[in-house]
């Protein structure tokens, strides 16, 4: 079978990773413990996800015309992934996250910089990438005007659409309906359910949950279908969920149903979870198979 296409359209951003033994209180200044520079993005991350995973992936998106950006493009060069589709701008900086690790856990501040570049008249400008593709992923990190346009270009032409909602924002009516899958966390899903009531009663189907190592959930006819995760040693969260969602947009793109893709993306986030850095732990097919073999019955 052919490998899927998967377009992402979404962030490429420099994450600037701190940890520390706690994180300090409201004007506090402790010491932490190291200081890194890793690539990230949760695009540019679910598009390293899919793409070490074998699909062929297309990532849409901004950089500056900055360190940063020369450093991120060469990165998501090396991993095979089709840049056609970034385009350098010299007026903003590369987008940045701030992270904290600390307890087991992360803290993230984003500043979007070219990021916010991404805008619907660019997407149009890359439509055919878009049209070409089995799967197309996007996120928050990009202007919600662009993910409005991108689902409705999705739903004109009947493409299967993964939303991440991250970080959680309100999302248009016509948003929801044109999604495929959204694919909150727990806390977002929290925050979506408060900003529409009535979502999961109308929209349900479409959530995939994820819930960490207790692995994930999806909605069939009215029940919860809970996929079980894996027990691992957590080393960086950061980049798990966006494992999760590169590696479900391969699965769906290899045409599996969504109890077997939910697995998948599940294992492959366990072993995401046990190496520093979002992208440097995405891990391969054969990885993957391999962990799941340890747990076929």
């Amino acid at each position: 079978m052919k490998k899927p296409i998967i377009s992402v359209v979404g962030s490429i951003n420099m994450d600037l990773i701190v940890t520390t033994q706690r994180r300090p209180a409201v004007g506090e200044t402790i010491i932490g413990s190291e200081f890194y520079t890793k690539p990230g993005g949760k695009g540019a991350n679910q598009a390293v996800a899919a793409a070490r995973l074998g699909a062929e992936v297309h990532m849409i998106g901004r950089v500056g015309n900055d360190i940063f950006g020369n450093e991120l493009l060469s990165l998501l060069n090396k991993e095979n992934i089709f840049l056609n589709n970034v385009e350098p701008v010299t007026h903003l900086p590369t987008g940045v996250a701030s992270i904290t690790l600390s307890e087991g856990d992360n803290n993230i501040i984003i500043v979007p910089g070219a990021n916010s570049l991404v805008t619907p008249e660019y997407l149009h400008q890359h439509i055919e990438t878009i049209l070409k593709s089995d799967v197309i992923i996007t996120q928050l990190e990009i202007p919600i005007e662009t993910v409005e346009e991108l689902s409705n270009i999705c739903n004109q032409y009947n493409k299967t659409l993964v939303l991440n909602p991250a970080p959680a924002q309100r999302l248009s009516t016509n948003v929801i309906s044109n999604c495929t899958y959204i694919t909150p966390n727990e806390i977002e899903l929290n925050q979506l359910k408060e900003q529409h009531p009535h979502m999961l009663v109308e929209n349900e189907e479409k959530l995939i949950v994820t819930e960490g190592k207790k692995g994930s959930y999806y909605f069939h006819q009215g029940e919860v279908q809970r996929v079980k995760g894996f027990t691992v040693n957590a080393v960086d969260t950061t980049g798990a969920g966006d494992c999760f969602n590169g590696a479900l947009a391969y699965s769906l793109g290899m045409k599996k149903d969504i109890a077997e893709a939910s697995r998948f993306a599940n294992a492959a986030a366990a072993l995401s979870v046990q190496n520093l850095g979002a992208q440097e732990g995405m891990p391969t097919l054969k990885e993957v198979e391999q962990f799941l073999a340890q747990y076929s019955v």
